[in-house]
């Protein structure tokens, strides 16, 4: 019989060993590559022993080699040790999909030349090399794939090449899918358009850009928002006037019964109301059609809704006092009635079981209805931002995961989420800060502290990279 902790202390030993291997696979060291190898070889020999090993979420060697930037080293393996180059993960990601997202051109020429699947897609979001691509703004390495014959328009739940560039707010990549004639009218999951996330980000230059290439000005998403609904809600006046110039429907209403006009007052955006107010048939429900009548009138409906929020019974009070304050100190008490905290918990609940399928469009409309009844509900905010992460939509992520923040700044995984957005739009100083306050509120938290160190080492390399690029 094994003496007391021996099986614990062989478990340890061998994650270590897989551990040093794959990071070495991660570094490109082949020397020290070769040694964890060895060591781990129990008679079956080198290629066989590299080929099994993956850490807990399937990926091997060859994806950290791949993630790393490290052609030799992935030549090594390729050649070498005859590892598979379209190996999936437990995400079904390839080694190529891996390169691609840290924007490793030389890298994913290496796998290309050595037959990797340029289409291959992910399980989850069903993304290609090419969302990824387009994402972080390659244009070097969208024109290597869209060689190797990837579709241009390839859709993934998240949307297309081009959405996902959109999204992120990179003109040069969007100019280059677009020159390959990319379908600016191609939508995601929720009928979300390219135009629509450009009003979003709030870039007039990528607003342009897509109605010049045939936008649908007046295309709509869930809930019957327009760009002009979202321009006027964000308080971009560039954006709307363009629109408008360019035959944006003023009169058009959401599936709350608003136009823009009304979404922009809600908003307390005066400016935007004023040029509006000048394009905008009057609602019989606004007794005065003024700048001045119409922001009283969203005014009033909103102190009116808050008192009949605030107007609830003694037993809806005493179920938040005390525990809310303790749990969450920062937060100001938001008092629902009884029937709008079940209905909070229902939403909840369906974001839950949706996100859990990987269906995360749908978990995103879930939590979006919580929030409708508690907009200030953190783990709502939290669980919407690691959705919009999810689905590559790093500005929405970002949003949620700051109102996150703004509300419970001690709970650590709001600064995580904060973090993790920033890494996905490539603000890597700011990522590491972000994680770096999560770490202070929970020393422990192990993913907090790898989370920092790898945004800190992101940010080097892409320093190194830019400042390669300039020389």
């Amino acid at each position: 019989m094994a003496p007391p902790g021996t099986d614990a202390a062989d478990a340890f030993s061998a994650r270590d060993k897989v551990s040093r291997l794959l990071h070495a696979a991660l570094d490109g060291d082949l020397s020290i590559f070769s040694q964890a190898a060895q060591a781990m070889d129990g008679g079956q020999g080198l290629a066989q022993t590299v080929v099994e090993v993956k850490d807990a979420n399937g990926r091997g060697p060859l994806h950290f080699a791949a993630r790393g930037g490290k052609d030799e080293l992935c030549k090594y393996l390729l050649e070498e040790m005859y590892l598979p180059v379209d190996q999936r993960d437990n995400d079904g990601e390839t080694p190529l999909i891996h390169a691609a997202r840290q924007g490793h051109v030389s890298t994913a020429k290496c796998l290309l030349e050595h037959g990797a699947d340029a289409s291959a897609t992910s399980n989850d979001l069903g993304t290609m090399a090419l969302h990824h691509a387009a994402g972080i703004g390659s244009v070097d390495l969208i024109e290597i794939l869209l060689n190797q014959g990837v579709d241009v328009d390839a859709l993934s739940y998240a949307g297309s090449p081009l959405i996902w560039a959109v999204g992120h707010d990179k003109l040069n990549a969007v100019k280059a899918l677009l020159d390959h004639h990319a379908n600016p009218n191609l939508t995601a999951d929720d009928d979300v358009t390219a135009l629509l996330t450009a009003a979003a980000v709030g870039s007039l230059e990528l607003v342009e850009l897509l109605v010049q290439h045939g936008a649908d000005i007046c295309a709509s998403a869930g809930g019957g928002v327009t760009p002009l609904h979202v321009a006027a809600d964000q308080g971009d006046e560039r954006i709307v006037l363009y629109l408008l110039k360019c035959g944006g429907d003023p009169n058009v209403k959401d599936d709350e019964g608003s136009k823009p006009i009304q979404v922009a007052a809600a908003k307390g955006n005066r400016h935007i109301v004023e040029h509006l107010l000048l394009v905008t048939d009057p609602d019989p429900s606004v007794s005065e059609w003024t700048t001045d009548g119409l922001l009283a009138h969203v005014e009033s409906i909103s102190r009116q809704e808050e008192a009949n929020t605030n107007n609830v019974t003694d037993t809806g009070k005493k179920g938040t006092e005390g525990s809310m304050l303790s749990q969450h100190p920062t937060v100001e008490p938001v008092e629902l009635s009884p029937e709008n905290a079940k209905r909070v918990l229902e939403a909840k609940a369906r974001g839950d079981e949706a996100f859990k399928k990987m269906d995360y469009m749908l978990a995103v409309d879930a939590y979006t209805q919580a929030l409708d009844f508690d907009p200030k509900n953190v783990k709502v905010l939290s669980n919407r931002s690691l959705c919009w992460i999810k689905l590559g939509q790093a500005v929405h992520a970002l949003a949620d995961a700051k109102a996150a923040r703004e509300s419970n700044p001690t709970w650590s995984k709001v600064w995580y989420r904060e973090g993790a957005a920033l890494r996905l739009l490539e603000r890597y100083e700011e990522a590491a800060d972000a994680f770096y306050q999560g770490v202070k509120c929970d020393p422990e938290n192990r993913e907090l502290v790898n989370a920092f160190r790898e945004a800190v080492e992101a940010g080097r390399q892409h320093y190194k990279q830019e400042k390669s690029q300039v020389t």
